[in-house]
């Protein structure tokens, strides 16, 4: 068993449902707001790792899914100013175990990292399900 720092944007479904599997595997799990948590640009680029720039966004943010980012030509410096101006850019959820961190909910990486009970193959965890337009929907 793992306890697992967990940022999240509350509401998000596919957030709530990350966390139902890390429970069910037996994992302690420490929610925190990814939105009013005070990054700093260091702090946050641990959590990207080796990953290219543009895997550390959530695509299903409005100014990336508007056009008015464009996350393909961005350099790291760049990404990082924009998230920390609007932390709806960040890929989520942001996960932290000891001295681990990981950005975005891979099942197979989650499992071989820290273990899950199963997994939801048939649905997909990293992409919110929901129109921009709905509300309270998660993207805000």
């Amino acid at each position: 068993m793992a306890t697992v720092t967990f940022y999240e944007k509350p509401g998000c479904i596919n957030n709530t449902r990350q966390k139902r599997l890390l429970a069910a595997a037996g994992h302690q799990v420490i929610a925190k707001n990814i939105l009013t948590e005070n990054w700093q640009a260091e702090r946050l680029r641990i959590f990207f790792g080796a990953l290219a720039v543009r895997n550390w966004f959530n695509y299903s943010a409005p100014a990336i899914k508007n056009g008015e980012i464009d996350a393909d030509n961005l350099t790291e410096q760049e990404a990082l100013v924009l998230m920390l101006k609007n932390p709806l850019l960040i890929r989520r959820p942001l996960m932290q175990v000891g001295n681990r961190f990981m950005a975005g909910f891979d099942q197979e990486i989650v499992n071989n990292w820290i273990g899950l009970k199963e997994i939801e193959t048939n649905q997909d965890l990293e992409n919110c399900p929901r129109p921009l337009t709905q509300p309270n929907c998660g993207h805000e």
